[in-house]
């Protein structure tokens, strides 16, 4: 199992490149739009977009963590259980993205 690593360097001038880099990822804004509804488990991701895998929303979810969109509480219970929110940085790329549908909608 080999991860993604861009080919050319992210750059770190570019606030816009940055951004984009956050949200980019095939089910990244779908995780996004479904944590602005509600706190979230894997298994609640899984169950609205049935045609991603697993591994792929994990992945994705662990990238939104690691740049501070998301957070992860992880609970200590047996079996495990682990909720994922949006962050205060999180929360401000709402509007940001709500504004893109609004785009996606005039083409």
């Amino acid at each position: 199992m080999s991860t993604y690593s861009r080919k050319t360097k992210l750059k770190a001038d570019c606030p816009m490149e940055r951004a984009l880099n956050v949200m980019t990822g095939k089910w990244k804004l779908a995780l996004l739009c479904e944590l602005n509804r509600r706190n979230a488990r894997l298994v609640d991701f899984e169950k609205k977009n049935p045609e991603a895998s697993k591994r792929t929303l994990a992945q994705q979810l662990g990238e939104l963590v690691k740049d501070g969109i998301v957070q992860k509480k992880d609970f200590q219970v047996y079996p495990k259980k682990v909720e994922y929110s949006l962050t205060s940085l999180g929360k401000e790329l709402i509007p940001v993205i709500q504004k893109m549908g609004e785009f996606g909608e005039k083409l």
